[in-house]
């Protein structure tokens, strides 16, 4: 059998201009795997959790696919959290035009929808997961979801504000590439891709 990748489209679609991915991972790769590949591809620094699932909403039915938290199903028995890491993608991803949602930080919300492009054979001598195109710097971390987003955007539109030298400074612990901040800048070449399998071992040995 030909080793195949995925090529996917990650569009963060909660803000205008949305800020999107195209990323190519091995279609072996679990979505903990996928997980990682979308967080260091976007800028995202991993501070929150995160789950994949078919529906927009988070009450969607259906599995979910996440970091598994003690008590966390007897909130949503109907639609159980699975361990991203024991899940191939390649279970719910068989033909380009199919998707699922990824939201990261349940508290400011970062809906991202997940497309499969297309499934290509791997070329010899080149890594995965690997980013082939992009737009737009995703929001700083901890900003309060899109309402703070926008707002966050308007004080740095006005250096004479009270709160201007404030959120330079908090701007430096919650921005990756970035900075000063700058909503419009993608610069492909400042994406690095790290290992799936330390962070997870971090994560289980916490």
């Amino acid at each position: 059998m030909p080793k195949l990748v995925y090529q996917f489209r990650i569009t963060l679609n909660v803000i205008t201009p949305v800020v999107w991915r195209v990323i190519r991972i091995a279609q072996e790769s679990t979505f903990w795997d996928l997980h990682v590949a979308i967080q260091d591809a976007m800028g995202w620094m991993d501070y929150h959790l995160h789950e994949f699932r078919r529906g927009v909403q988070p009450g969607a039915t259906g599995h979910r696919i996440g970091i598994p938290i003690e008590g966390e199903d007897d909130f949503r028995p109907s639609s159980p959290l699975l361990p991203g890491w024991q899940v191939p993608i390649d279970e719910y991803f068989h033909e380009p035009g199919m998707k699922l949602y990824y939201e990261y930080d349940f508290g400011d919300g970062w809906r991202h929808e997940v497309l499969l492009e297309g499934i290509l054979l791997r070329e010899k001598g080149v890594k995965y997961p690997n980013c082939i195109a992009g737009a737009r710097t995703t929001p700083p971390e901890d900003c309060g979801g899109p309402p703070g987003y926008y707002a966050l955007l308007n004080t740095l539109a006005d250096p004479e504000s009270e709160e201007y030298a404030e959120t330079v400074t908090w701007l430096r612990y919650h921005v990756r590439n970035y900075l000063p901040l700058e909503p419009d800048a993608f610069d492909i070449s400042k994406v690095r891709f790290t290992s799936p399998v330390r962070r997870l071992n971090r994560l289980l040995n916490e």
